[in-house]
């Protein structure tokens, strides 16, 4: 029986691609460099500020990182501003949140999003008491798919890794659930196709919210 489930924030939990979209091209703008269009921005969210601002500056044309710290001060600044824009919650979750809370399974968010967005984003979008933890990128922590983090927030919750279901949307979700030892589900409304989380060794993928609910009542029958 789970004890614990911790979600992954953007494109699981909320629908944030305009935020970053729009960031990543205001920064562009500022330091007079091309657009990069919605599908590269897709592609390139998942692994944290820095690597987001590394690939759009070679997709932009810098392929040495010559504007790399003027960028990141950029995107750093605007993103602070704009980490809300069009931003809300994914088709279903906020009925399986409170299934999960009927059942007294903690919450946590982990997200590789600076902490201070993170944190502001899931209070905004679904308020102050809903989440137990809610943690971003944060230094000194390594950052997923490192399961240090993850493993951290489980024992918090008093939860074991087989007490705690992960729920992502990427191959660095994949590849943290994986290496913390915990169930992993990944969602088919996020970042990624389903072919590319196939490649990246995903063995549940859910389509809907509710999938999730059926989930965690059949692991509640099994250990009933």
């Amino acid at each position: 029986m789970y004890k614990a489930c911790v979600f992954d924030l953007d494109g699981t939990l909320t629908d944030t691609l305009d935020s970053l979209i729009y960031s990543v091209n205001e920064t562009m703008k500022e330091i007079s460099l091309p657009a990069i269009t919605d599908e590269q921005c897709r592609k390139y969210v998942g692994n944290g500020a820095r690597v987001l601002i590394e690939k759009t500056l070679r997709a932009s044309g810098d392929e040495s990182l010559s504007h790399f710290d003027e960028a990141f001060a950029a995107y750093q600044r605007i993103f602070d501003k704009n980490c809300m824009y069009h931003v809300k919650p994914c088709q279903g979750i906020p009925e399986l949140l409170d299934f999960l809370k009927s059942r007294g399974i903690r919450l946590g968010v982990l997200s590789n999003k600076p902490d201070r967005q993170a944190v502001h984003v899931v209070e905004d979008v679904f308020g102050k008491d809903v989440f137990d933890h809610i943690q971003g990128q944060i230094d000194g922590v390594p950052r997923k798919p490192d399961p240090t983090a993850l493993l951290s927030m489980a024992e918090r919750f008093g939860a074991a890794p087989s007490e705690t279901l992960y729920v992502g949307d990427s191959e660095v979700d994949v590849a943290t659930g994986k290496a913390a030892g915990m169930d992993t589900v990944l969602v088919l409304w996020g970042f990624r196709s389903r072919e590319e989380l196939k490649e990246a060794g995903a063995s549940v993928m859910v389509e809907s919210a509710e999938e999730i609910s059926n989930i965690v009542r059949e692991q509640e029958e099994k250990n009933g």
